[in-house]
């Protein structure tokens, strides 16, 4: 990989910077959170590793493993992801200061995660409208 113009061997774009648990960027050599590995893995086991990052502080990477599901998986499950996902980046706007971003997030996310829940697709165990819930409580917090 080559740190300066943070491209990888076949040119696409990565992030080289070291960046701390709310996904921002910090000085290169500083040290950072370990990077999230972008290999798509199974539902159970993302979920798992995005509550994981979340009980470490980290929504950003959490963000970022949701992506990985949703950008890779089936095209039938892909608002879930996609919710989760932008649940996990209203949660890092809400933890950077960014309240009218998080809030905004939030219900972007409520809204795929409310239209799969009604059409009856699978929720790996997860009950949407808790997260929702619980996620609207936790930006108006912070």
């Amino acid at each position: 990989m080559t740190v300066g113009r943070d491209r990888d061997e076949t040119g696409r774009a990565r992030q080289a910077r070291p960046r701390d648990g709310l996904g921002r960027p910090l000085p290169y050599g500083q040290p950072g959170v370990e990077p999230i590995d972008e290999t798509p893995l199974p539902p159970a086991e993302t979920l798992a590793l995005a509550r994981d990052l979340l009980a470490q502080g980290r929504p950003f990477s959490a963000h970022e493993t949701l992506e990985v599901r949703w950008k890779s998986g089936p095209a039938e499950e892909r608002e879930l992801w996609q919710g989760l996902a932008q649940l996990c980046v209203g949660l890092t706007h809400a933890g950077r200061g960014n309240h009218v971003g998080a809030e905004r997030l939030v219900e972007r996310a409520a809204g795929h995660l409310e239209s799969y829940h009604a059409r009856a697709g699978t929720t790996y165990g997860l009950v949407l409208d808790d997260l929702i819930t619980c996620a609207r409580a936790r930006v108006r917090q912070e």
